[in-house]
């Protein structure tokens, strides 16, 4: 016999192709046994067609296309016979799914084998119906199922059942017609179809809300009896599973009993008596009891109350932590924490086995336990419990540190009850895992110790303790370089000593050590060498004596290759030696920042503001960009983006302090600086070095010449990101008849308006469309002034809500200037009827070379919700 024909068994194919040895021999197999399948096909052959059809079926598992068979199992599904029907049903099923045009063929061979005498071929097609069921069959074939829901034998009524689920699902509107047959069916005897029943009164009720009502009355004093009847029957052989009686029929019907009790207070009460039998007398040696119970305590929480069952579901849940498989304590754990929302009190007597789920081997069962405790925290126990994940985190494995290190700090700043144990607290997680605790959450620690003002002695020397023994913890070092900036003078000489601490002798050159061991350790990176020079500049003019030592520290950096720690070695360098006078006021401590503004701010859910030292706020004008946590990059020294620029009288101070010559400076590309009211003689620069806030009548942002040379630096950003290509353009408006101000980078900048000089004419251009907003750019140049282009957007709203808290945003490349006049106003007008209007310049500084490019960002509230969009702007007009 030809070894790929027609004839060829299909335990010989299976032979061929297990022994290729390359898929390319496999598939040269297939090949040729799907060309003697497609010729036995075309000579319609009638003898092999369920043998070319079981082939198929077979090369359809391996991957290969199987399409051309599809109209041969549906003859075969026509056949009188019942192997050749039972094979074509098998292909129906796997070769076509419901998506299949050809489907729509066989509706009548399904209907014509549902009325058929011989049970089995009516089996077959309820099978094939409840595989591939689509609603266009299940609307045209449910009158048959519903009849076979009443059909002697038990094994077509559940095929019946089973199929009726699939229709449901398919079809909701068929719901209402399953609605009494499904009933009846609760009351069989025979596990399998009452197992079925179960599961189709469930799926009736979740999908109709008459079912549910129907069930509700009808059938919960039958369920509970049938539960009752099943949990209490004696051994059976036939449905004993690990000494328990059928738990697949128990699983189910407790879920039918959860959805009917679920907001219904009397059938509840019908079914607490047979959840605490159930609760109580279910075996758990074994896992089919274990799952039983399970079942039954999510059902009794999901029931309405009954305080007494929740403890004793919350109970069965706390001895399932203390099994040692690990399944089952962490589908515990998944129910627990379900529970806490229901009955936290019952849950908190278990608070000692969740905890010590968070040191259990398995990383699932942690990180789950942890989600749980974190839960469980509040006023009345979070010290014992953040003692106990401490003590955890100095054994902790290396992967879960940062977890539980997150954990830790989140739930120090959510429960701190006191600063004092806030600041302990931090410090003990900062010695043991300071490489793990995100930026912000040092950053607000700094901001607690900085509003501690009576604490300020004790964290210092608490934090000079804590660098002696974990220097290798970079964020622990940051704090420690920060704090004994601001007050290493409290620590030399032991201000504000409590009674808890114990004595301790530190010298200026203690301190000293510790700030050059930050800047030469190996592993200290940009932020914290920098953070160091600026603390060993404070100290300079705190530590008289150590001025020289200092200062050979700082001069050592003068060579670094690294750009940003080179200018501030240089310029820290100048400070110390030509401007003894204003050293002192220069370097003065941090003003206090408001951390109720800043806790609001990080979370997005207060405006933008400026703390003053007075207590006053600022609120910024629109064009103004300022991120969240900017007070705090302040507080670090890392950038100022609210001191005042100075004027021009304090233009030989600066020239001193830069060692450069001001009038070069125009001719430099870089980032626009701020105009700003200004003030008068030594004070401007005083207040510009020493970061004092901007007066309340106006508010910008400025680059810190001591601390970077990028504006709008956010605080979770590194130094390392100082050389971006762009910045964002932060100015505001200056009062009219102010003094020129000078841009640090750039020179002096005019204050005077935009001018209005006709010279060129340039189209206007659509910038930016949405669905939502419009801005259109209209331009216009000076005469004489190439470089410089003034552009007036206007700001259209095309939905129907109004726009509220509108804030507009722009950067460029460095070669450009731009500088932002605020907004005409912050609320956008809905559907058109009005704008808002915004003056912005530009200045080219390779005007002829390169065209004006532009990134812009829209933030604004509608309907309380934060909107932000963004966009680039690449088709400016030739010739800006």
């Amino acid at each position: 016999m030809n070894p790929f024909s027609s004839g060829t068994r299909l335990r010989d194919m299976i032979r061929a192709i297990r022994a290729c040895k390359t898929a390319a021999e496999e598939r040269a197999v297939v090949r040729k046994e799907c060309a003697a399948i497609r010729t036995s096909i075309n000579e319609n052959d009638h003898d092999y067609r369920h043998r070319n059809i079981a082939k198929l079926m077979f090369i359809h598992m391996l991957g290969y296309p199987t399409h051309f068979g599809q109209m041969e199992c549906l003859k075969l599904i026509a056949s009188a016979e019942f192997p050749e029907k039972r094979i074509g049903y098998l292909g129906l099923m796997l070769l076509l799914d419901e998506r299949q045009e050809v489907l729509m063929l066989v509706t009548n061979s399904l209907k014509q084998d549902l009325n058929h005498a011989n049970q089995y071929i009516v089996g077959l097609a309820l099978c094939a119906l409840g595989n591939i069921c689509s609603a266009e069959m299940a609307r045209d074939l449910a009158p048959e199922v519903e009849r076979l829901l009443q059909f002697r034998d038990p094994n077509t009524r559940k095929k019946a059942a089973l199929c009726a689920i699939r229709i449901i699902k398919k079809v909701p509107d068929l719901a209402e017609n399953f609605i009494n047959p499904a009933a009846v069916l609760l009351k069989e005897k025979h596990h399998g179809v009452l197992i079925t029943g179960v599961q189709l009164c469930t799926d009736l009720c979740k999908v109709s809300a008459e079912a549910l009502e129907y069930c509700r009355k009808k059938c919960t004093e039958g369920l509970v009896r049938t539960l009752k009847d099943v949990a209490n029957s004696p051994y059976a052989p036939e449905y004993d599973i690990a000494g328990i009686t059928d738990p697949f029929l128990h699983i189910r019907l407790l879920r039918l009993l959860r959805v009917l009790g679920q907001g219904d207070a009397d059938a509840s009460d019908l079914m607490n008596d047979i959840l605490a039998q159930v609760a109580t007398k279910t075996e758990t040696n074994k896992n089919a009891g274990n799952a039983i119970l399970y079942e039954c305590v999510e059902t009794i929480m999901s029931i309405e109350d009954n305080g007494g069952l929740r403890v004793l579901a919350i109970n069965i849940l706390g001895r399932f932590l203390s099994n040692r498989d690990n399944n089952i304590r962490y589908v515990a754990l998944n129910m627990l924490m379900k529970a806490i929302t229901v009955d936290t009190q019952a849950v908190q007597r278990h608070r000692a086995t969740i905890l010590e789920c968070v040191k259990d081997s398995d990383a699932s069962i942690r990180k789950r336990a942890l989600e749980l405790v974190y839960l469980l925290i509040n006023e009345s126990n979070v010290k014992p419990l953040t003692k106990e994940l401490i003590e955890y985190l100095e054994r902790s494995d290396q992967e879960f540190k940062g977890d539980l290190t997150a954990k830790i700090c989140s739930i120090i700043a959510k429960f701190s009850p006191e600063k004092i144990w806030y600041i302990d607290q931090m410090l003990k997680v900062l010695s043991e895992a300071g490489n793990f605790v995100k930026d912000e959450v040092w950053h607000a620690l700094i901001v607690v110790i900085s509003n501690a003002s009576d604490l300020h002695g004790y964290t210092v020397r608490a934090l000079y303790r804590a660098f002696q023994t974990s220097a290798e913890q970079e964020t622990l070092v940051r704090v420690a370089v920060w704090c004994i900036g601001e007050y290493g003078d409290l620590l030399v000489k032991n201000v504000g000593m409590l009674d808890i601490e114990d004595p301790i002798t530190v010298t200026e050159s203690d301190a000293v050590d510790v700030l050059e061991v930050a800047i030469k350790h190996h592993t200290s990176d940009l932020t914290t060498k920098a953070m160091s020079l600026i603390a060993l500049l404070k100290l300079s003019s705190r530590f008289p004596s150590s001025s020289e030592r200092i200062q050979d520290i700082i001069i050592q950096n003068r060579g670094s290759l690294v750009l940003e720690l080179q200018q501030r070695s240089i310029e820290f360098n100048s400070v110390i030696e030509k401007h003894q006078n204003i050293r002192s006021a220069l370097v003065e401590r941090m003003p206090v920042l408001d951390e109720a503004t800043f806790i609001g701010r990080r979370a997005g859910s207060m405006p933008a503001t400026v703390s003053t030292s007075n207590g006053a706020s600022l609120n910024l004008p629109n064009g103004v960009t300022k991120p969240p946590a900017a007070l705090l990059v302040d507080l670090l020294d890392l950038s100022s983006d609210d001191a005042p620029a100075p004027s021009s009288s304090g233009a030989d101070f600066l020239q001193d302090l830069l060692g450069v010559d001001l009038s070069a400076a125009s001719k430099q590309p870089g980032i626009s600086g701020t105009n700003q009211a200004p003030r008068t003689g030594t004070d401007v620069l005083l207040d510009l070095l020493s970061i004092e806030t901007p007066p309340a009548q106006s508010s910008s942002s400025i680059t810190d010449i001591l601390s970077s040379s990028q504006v709008n630096k956010s605080p979770d950003a590194s130094l390392e990101g100082l050389s971006s290509p762009s910045a964002l353009s932060t100015q505001a408006a200056t009062p009219a008849g102010a003094a020129p101000m000078m841009d640090l980078l750039d020179g002096f900048v005019p204050n005077s308006p935009i001018p209005e000089d006709n010279g060129p004419v340039y189209p206007s251009i659509v910038a930016f469309e949405s669905s939502s907003l419009r801005i259109m750019f209209n331009f216009s140049k000076a005469r004489g002034n190439p470089q410089t282009t003034s552009i007036q957007a206007t700001f259209t709203n095309l939905s129907p809500n109004v726009y509220t808290d509108f804030i507009f945003q722009a950067a460029v490349p460095k070669f450009l200037q731009l500088h932002l006049d605020p907004a005409s106003s912050n609320t956008l007008p809905a559907s058109g009827n009005g704008s808002i209007t915004q003056n912005l310049r530009v200045t080219n500084s390779q005007h002829g070379k390169k065209s004006l490019v532009m990134r812009m960002r829209i933030a604004y509230k509608s309907n309380d919700e934060d909107i932000l969009e963004e966009g680039q702007i690449n088709n400016f007009p030739r010739g800006l």
